[in-house]
Parts: C-alpha cells; structure tokens; sequence
C-alpha cells in the first residue's frame, strides 16, 4: 500500500461493529456490488452442493445466513467440530458459526476480494476493567449503520486498516476513551536498558485531524499476530525523533562519523540486516502456513476417517439387510407380483376392452353408422303446409266478400292436397323410433358431456371421424398386443407351479430332472412382472396433446350431430303433432264449412231469457207498489227472478264458450269467419281477449250501489252464482272504448299467463251499457282485504307483510313484464286476500299510465315518487318506489316518515330489519332502482318464517261497509 492511499481521507459506511475500538466498513464505491453479488447468490446458491472434507481457509464460500435464510459469501474461521464451522460474512463483517449443509462452494465469478473492510481505532486499545459488551453497544450507538470519514493510518498484515474517525466533528476515538471503554497505547522507548513509556498522541489535543505525520501504533500484545506492515526500525526511529532526545542524539553521532568507509560498511551491514530480517519474517510466515495447512490436513484426515468409518457401517448395514431381504426374496417378489395382478384384474373387472376413448367410438358409430334420416314424405309436407298457410293469410286480409269465395275454394283445394299429405306423413312417421331414438340420443349427450365437460362450436370436418377411428386403431393394436403379452406370460407362469408342484411330493414316481426350469422362474417371473407393468401403463396412461386434440375435435363434432339429430327428431315431433292435430280438427270440415249457428241458438236463447226476466222484473216492481200486496207470492216471484238471472248467466257462458271455439277456429283454421259472420262479433270478442260480453246487461244484476266506497264512478255490489263480485262503471266516448277494450285485454293476458300465480286482480267481464256511455268492469269482490282496510283493523305481523308484498312484487314483475305500467299503486289498490296472498288490484283502463299516476299523485302524494313530483313520466321505476313506500309503511306501522332533501325517505333514522332496510334502500333511492324481477328473489322475501299468529276469523258481514277501491 503507497503512501497516498494510506494516509488520504475516505468515506464509508460501518456495516458491523465488533468491539469498543474495532469495526467493519463498506466503501460507497463498492455499494452497488452488493445487490449485484446478492442476485447472484440468490440464483447460484441454492443449486450447489454443500461443502465437502476440509475448507479451504482462503477460499470464499457461500453461507445461508440464518436470521433471514439469505446467502451471503464469507470465509471459514475455523471448524468448530464434524458438523459446524465458524464463518465471517466478508461483504458484512458480522460472524456466526453454521452447519456444513449451509455452506457451499462458489463458482470463480463469486470469487472476488471482500467487500467490507476492518478497520481499528487509531492508537486506542481496549481497557482491561471496561465492560466489553457496553464499549461494543457505545460505539455501534455512535457508528454503526452511518456513514463516517476517516483517515487511514497504517495496515496490519490481517488486512486491518488502523484510522482515525471523524464524525459530525466528532473525534469518535476521543469519545470512546472519556466513556472509559478504551485507553491510549503506549510506545516503548530504550535508553540505558530501562523501558519509558510515553504517549503517542501528546498532542493530538491540540489540533484536530492535523494528519501532520505517519506514526504507526503497536498493538496490544494479546493481538500478536496484528503487526503493521512497516518497518519496525524506522517506526521506532520516527517515534524517538518526535518523542526523544536521546535517540536524536543517537543517530546525529551515527550521521557525523567521519569515516566514510565506515559508514559505507555500516550502511551495507544494516542492509544485510534488513535482508535478514526479511528473510527471517519470510521463514516464519511460511512456518505459520505449513503448521496452518498441517492442522488442516489433520483435520481433514480426521474427518475422512469418521467418514470411513461411517460409511463402513453404512455397508456393513446394507450388507445384513440384503441378507435378511434374501431371506424373504421369493415371497417378496411373489407379493408384488400378486399385487400387480390383483390390480390389473380389477382393471379388467371394470372395463372388459378398456382403452381410451371407447365411449367416443361408440359414440361417433351411433351418429354416423345408425343415424335417423328424415322421412321421404317431410319435405312434400313442410311444401304443402306453406302454401296452406299462404292462402291462409290472404283470406285473413280479404275485404270482399265475392273474392273471398275464390280465395276458399282454394284453400279448400289445398287443405285437401294437405290432408293426403298428412296422411302419408302419419304413416310413415309412426314407424319410426323417434322416442327411443331422442332418448338414447340425449343419454348419449349425458354420458359424453359428464365425461369429457362441455363442447364448443367450431367448425369440424367430417374427416376427423376417420382420423379418430386410425388413431384408435392403431392404439387399439397396442393395446391388445400388450394384452395378449401379458395372458401368455400368465399362462407360462400358471403352467410353471402347476408343473413344478411334482418336486415337493415325495409319493410321485414320476423323473425330477427338471432343474433347469426351476431355476428358469426367474426369468418367467421377471417377463410375467414386466408385461403386467406394461399393461398398467398402457390401461392408465393419459393421452398427448396431439390426442386430446383428436378426441376433442372428435367429442365436439359427434356433440354437433347428436344436437343436429335431436332437432331433427323433434322437428319430425312436432310436425307429427301439428298434422295429427289437423287430421283431427280438419276432418269434420273436409266437405262443409263451420258456421256460427250454435252461438245464434245461444244468443237467442239468452234473448228470450232476458224477456222473461224484464216482465218478471215489472210484475215485481207493480206487485210491490199494488194495494193487494202479497208477501208469499211476492217472495215466489223473487225465486222466479232469481232462477231466471241464473239460467240468463249460465247461458252467457254457454255463449263464451262458444265464441272461445270461434276464436280457435278462427285463429288456427278458418280466418274468414269474421267476415262471412260480421254481425257476430268474434272481431270484437277476439280483440278483447275473451272478456267482451256483448249479452251481459245492467239489468241483469240485482246490484247494490256503493256510493261509500268510492265517488268517482258507479260502483255496484252483486252476486252471480254465489259468489260476489263488484260492477265498476266507466263513462267512456266513442274515441276511449277501442282504448278500454285494448288495455283490459293486455291487463286479462297478462293474468291469463299465470292465472291466481300471477298477483293481479282477474278481470271476468267487460261489458257496455246500451243505454248510456258507460262501460262496466267485473271483478271479484274481496270485502275488507284492502291494505288500508287490513292495517286499521288489525295491521300484518311481519310473517304476513313477507307473505303480502312476496305476492304484490309478483304481480308487479307480470304487469312489468307486459309492458304495463301501473300508475295507481296504492294502498287501497292492494289487498292481502286472507292475510296471505297479496295482489294488485285493477285500475283505471279509461285513462293511460300518464293520467293514472297524476291522479294517484294527488289522492296518495305520499306515494308518489320523487321524479313524478318533478313533473317526469311514470315508468316501472315510479311502480317499484311506490312498492317500496308500501313496504316501508308496513314495516313500521306508520306513515310518519322522515324525509331527505331530495325527497327519498331517511332511512338511517328509521328502524326496522337489516334485511328490509337492504331491501327498501334498493327500492327508495333516487338513482337506478331494483328492478320488479329482482325484487322477489331478495334475501328479505326468502327470511325464515316467524312464529305463526293465530289469524282472527273473519264475517263477510263485519266487512260489507269497508272500502275495497278508490281507483
């Protein structure tokens, strides 16, 4: 090392701090190795073999550090015993002793010098009275993980680098010394054979990192091994020249000497001194090497005579457990080999001709070689049901009664053609096995899909089928060879102990000379275990991936043709349906069409009726203002009223379904009825979906008005048959009744679909008044089962709220479902028809979605939704608020209900349960609402049941005067 890199000031980071006066730094020039060199041992390390025999004491190794299971390079220190060495982290400084197995071998690349550098505290050595552990904690608190500067002093030949250590103006050494943990070392000085010692730094209180000389420290003498690198003469030399005048005086007389060859031969014997003493250091540096390298190599012989010595016993072990295996050898590969034959039957057991795939082939044989054609007689028939319909549709749109002969006629002619095509299609098609056909066609989908999961549509040739069947072939030839391998190996060994048996009895008679095939089982044995092992293999083997692309390709082209032939066969089904159904319907009409008689019979019949029961109806009004009144013929006559309205009602359902029968006819085979029997009214009867009675008058009812129930309208209370029913009068225009008669058929549809499952109120009859702009509505009569009637009587438990509004959301997601949209969700509008079931009630037809909701927003505002308020349009989100304020009113038992300022109630200030509050939020928020579909289906509509309340009987009677609409 020169002078200038000795003594110039450096910068470095202390990594690690070993006692009071001694630690570890990082050059900042070196940093970015470190993460360089962790990478490296990350990736390296843990593929390497862990170190074998004797470390090299010069060699870097690579040891997993074991706080953080890291690698890191260090160097042995020295072995602790057969298992455990100490090792210094050299890019650290920090120390630990680990396991052999944590150690390994580094690559050259790794090899490179250390990254951290002791260093020692110049001219300090430890006090012997300090407590080490404290002077170690004092100086990492003032050092250790900062960065310092320092000027570098001397080396010593461990590598040690003696400096001085400035930190933050802060002479670290000086610190150090006044806490204690460390004195001043002291130089020895001869003169006269007495030893002084003196301070090396007697003025270092003087001036602060002056760095005005080279003084070199000796060190402690229990460090002997820490010598520094110069020369001790001239360090001693330059220690008396600062620190004596007796040594000054010493060398001024040896510079003064006259005698210049004196001194010329005093030069060269101080020069062969030097060399001596060179060579000396030399020899006993080398001496200290070869007692190092003997020790190591005692060792290292040391543990290979453990090692032998363990791997003695290891094969002396080996060695008697193959002697007590060769006692159990025969039974032991007996044992496997049964094992292996159990296993392989089992496989057989399972599947016969197991191979992989076999379903597949069975499978593209079903589709391919019996699959179902159609019958030659389809396409004449799908040719002659067109044209039927065509002609069909041109009837349906003729207006002219001359051309709608023509048009007959040659339907007629057609529906002919069609009949004997129908007939020839029957035939055949019942000969056919389309039930057993689409049943095995759908196993086979079943069985596939639970196999080989679900196909995708792509495009797959026909090709693949033969592709699949050479791979399966050839794999099938495999396979069978093996088998057959393996059941003839069976049958040698078989034979084997069937033959070899007549050795162990000693009755037989018959020549022993068989030892050589009992010494042959080995073989035997060896090629039966080896076929076997084959047959496993191949029976178990999973397919490559250019196999599973054959049976995927093949398993999503056999799926398209077994959906191709079930659309076929159900294609062919409901053809046959539709013909049968033609043949059975159409035969009556083949040489006649139907007519309309049947409903004039009625029709009159229910005239007649209604004569009778007009005349009746005087005779009762005259007998009841008559002087000579009779009670009991009165009452008889009453009877006769009573009977006649029935028979009038039983007749007009005689007409209803009469015209129900029309409308089939009309709809399904004969479209001209309407116009060849206009004054019958099946147009009208049709477009109001079934509920237009054109026979059902006012007059018919003994009606009782109900001016309490509501204002708007006539309401009327009746019975038919037994069963009470309200009459709701509409005024209506010439413009409106087309409009009512629409709605109501949509609002009757939309019920049709699910009937009483649907959660809306059935519509029975609609009827016109002959006399005044009036239309009347029938519906049934629930007396007292309106929600505002219900909550303030005897208001619904939480059960019955669940079971109420479970039935309203349905028959709100109908209504929806229709495109209709309701408008007048009220309280008086639904009921809770035995406490049970909710419905919806009807509602105004007369008026559109727009003008319902407006007047419902008047009578209920509190229902009313916040963007109807702010004049928008009604819509199904409208509905689904209003059921939500229902809901909410229900829950709490009143309608004192705080609001926010955007007009939604505040649910946080209110209590009820967590579910509902989920719900109702869903339902009271001013943007996207839950949709009427989703609404069932929440988790409050699904709740446990609460404990059933014992319901209080109810009399028709007690609630004849509650109110039942307002709509």
């Amino acid at each position: 090392m020169d002078g200038d890199s000795l003594y110039k000031k450096d910068d470095v980071y202390v990594s690690h701090v070993e006692d009071a006066v001694t630690f570890w730094g990082q050059s900042f020039n070196r940093i970015r190795e470190i993460s360089e060199i962790s990478e490296s041992l990350a990736t390296v390390c843990p593929t390497l073999s862990p170190v074998f025999g004797i470390p090299n004491v010069d060699k870097v190794y690579g040891g997993m550090f074991s706080a953080d299971k890291c690698w890191y390079r260090c160097k042995l220190q020295h072995v602790v015993n057969d298992e455990q060495c100490a090792v210094t982290y050299i890019d650290y400084g920090n120390s630990e002793i680990l396991n052999r197995s944590d150690i390994v071998e580094l690559p050259e690349h790794l090899q490179m010098p250390p990254v951290a550098q002791k260093y020692r505290l110049w001219g300090l050595k430890i006090h012997s009275s300090s407590d080490i552990e404290q002077g170690l904690q004092f100086l990492s608190k003032m050092i250790a993980d900062k960065q310092i500067t320092m000027q570098k002093k001397t080396a010593y030949k461990d590598g040690t680098i003696v400096v001085q250590v400035l930190l933050d103006n802060l002479d670290v050494g000086e610190e150090v010394v006044k806490k204690g943990f460390a004195e001043r070392c002291k130089l020895p000085d001869s003169q006269n054979g007495t030893h002084k010692m003196r301070e090396v730094l007697a003025n270092h209180e003087e001036i602060r990192f002056p760095w005005p000389s080279r003084v070199v420290e000796r060190l402690p003498m229990r460090e002997p091994k820490s010598l520094p690198m110069f020369n001790q003469c001239i360090s001693e030399q330059k220690v008396s020249n600062q620190h004596g005048n007796h040594g000054r005086s010493i060398f001024k007389a040896a510079r003064l000497a006259p005698q210049v060859n004196g001194m010329k031969d005093g030069q060269r014997s101080l020069d062969e001194i030097k060399q001596l003493k060179d060579e000396n250091r030399q020899l006993r540096d080398e001496k200290e090497n070869l007692l190092q390298k003997l020790g190591m190599l005692e060792k290292h012989l040391q543990t290979m005579h453990l090692d032998m010595k363990k791997e003695r016993e290891l094969s002396e072990q080996r060695m008697n457990g193959l002697e007590f295996s060769l006692k159990s050898a025969v039974g032991k590969k007996l044992k496997d080999l049964t094992t292996k034959i159990e296993m392989l039957r089992n496989l057989r057991h399972d599947n016969e001709c197991m191979s992989l795939a076999d379903d597949l082939l069975e499978a593209v044989k079903v589709v391919s070689e019996e699959q179902l054609s159609a019958p030659s007689t389809l396409y004449k028939l799908e040719d002659n049901w067109r044209e039927y319909y065509l002609a069909q549709e041109m009837i349906q749109a003729c207006m002219d009664v001359v051309e709608l002969d023509l048009l007959i006629d040659k339907r007629n002619k057609i529906q002919q053609t069609l009949n004997s095509s129908v007939d020839s299609f029957v035939v055949e098609v019942e000969q056919l096995p389309l039930d057993e056909r689409l049943a095995k066609m759908e196993k086979l989908m079943h069985s596939l899909k639970t196999v080989y999961g679900d196909s995708y549509d792509c495009e797959v040739s026909d090709a693949i089928f033969q592709e699949f069947y050479e791979w399966k072939q050839a794999r099938l030839l495999t396979f069978n060879t093996v088998r057959n391998d393996t059941n003839r190996s069976l049958g040698i060994i078989s034979t084997w102990f069937s033959n070899v048996k007549q050795l162990f009895d000693l009755a037989s008679t018959e020549s022993l000379q068989s030892f050589d095939n009992v010494e042959g089982i080995d073989g035997i044995m060896q090629k039966a275990d080896t076929d076997i092992s084959k047959e496993l293999e191949v029976s178990l083997e999973e397919p490559n991936e250019r196999e599973r692309a054959i049976i995927r390709s093949t398993y999503n082209r056999v799926v398209k043709q077994i959906n191709k032939e079930i659309c076929l066969i159900q294609a062919i089904k409901s053809k046959y349906l539709a013909s049968v159904e033609f043949k059975m319907n159409i035969v009556q009409w083949i040489n006649q069409n139907p007519n309309v008689d049947n409903l004039i019979a009625v029709k009159k019949t229910i005239k007649g009726l209604k004569g009778q029961l007009r005349w009746k109806l005087l005779e009762s009004s005259n007998m009841e203002e008559s002087e000579e009144y009779n009670e009991t013929v009165h009452s008889a006559l009453k009877h006769e009223i009573v009977e006649l309205r029935n028979k009038i009602f039983y007749e007009i359902q005689c007409e209803q379904e009469e015209y129900a029968r029309l409308r089939d006819l009309v709809q399904k085979w004969f479209p001209e009825l309407p116009l060849m029997y206009s004054d019958a009214g099946i147009l009208k009867y049709m477009s109001s979906g079934g509920l237009l009675s054109s026979s059902m008058e006012r007059i018919l009812f003994d009606a009782e008005p109900m001016k309490e129930l509501s204002s708007k309208r006539p309401l009327l209370c009746t019975e038919i048959q037994d069963k009470k029913v309200l009459l709701k009068g509409y005024s209506v225009g010439a413009d409106t009744e087309e409009q009512v008669i629409v709605r109501a058929a949509e609002y009757h549809e939309a019920w049709m679909l699910q009937k009483e499952e649907s959660g809306i109120m059935e519509l029975l009859y609609l009827f016109f008044c002959k006399t005044d702009p009036m239309v009347y509505l029938m519906v049934p009569f629930y007396p007292g089962e309106s929600l505002s009637t219900v909550q303030t009587i005897s208001p619904l438990n939480s059960y019955e709220t669940v079971k109420v509004m479970s039935g309203v959301a349905q028959g709100m997601q109908t209504l929806h479902a229709a495109n209709i949209i309701i408008g007048s969700l009220h309280e008086n509008n639904v009921f809770a028809v035995n406490r049970e079931r909710g419905i919806i009630g009807d509602f105004d037809f007369t008026r559109d979605a727009e003008h319902r909701s407006s007047a419902t927003s008047i009578c209920f505002p509190l229902w009313t939704a916040p963007e109807l308020k702010a004049g928008q349009s009604a819509s199904a989100a409208t509905d689904v608020y209003t059921f939500g304020m229902l809901l909410l009113w229900l829950c709490i038992g009143s309608k004192d209900i705080p609001f926010k300022s955007n007009g939604t109630p505040d649910l946080q200030n209110i209590n009820v349960d967590v579910k509902a509050k989920h719900l109702l939020s869903s339902l009271l928020c001013c943007g996207d609402r839950m949709e009427a579909k989703q609404i069932k289906v929440h988790e409050y509509f699904v709740m446990a049941k609460d404990d059933d309340i014992p319901l209080p009987e109810k009399d028709d009677e007690e609630f004849e005067d509650s109110p039942a609409d307002f709509a």
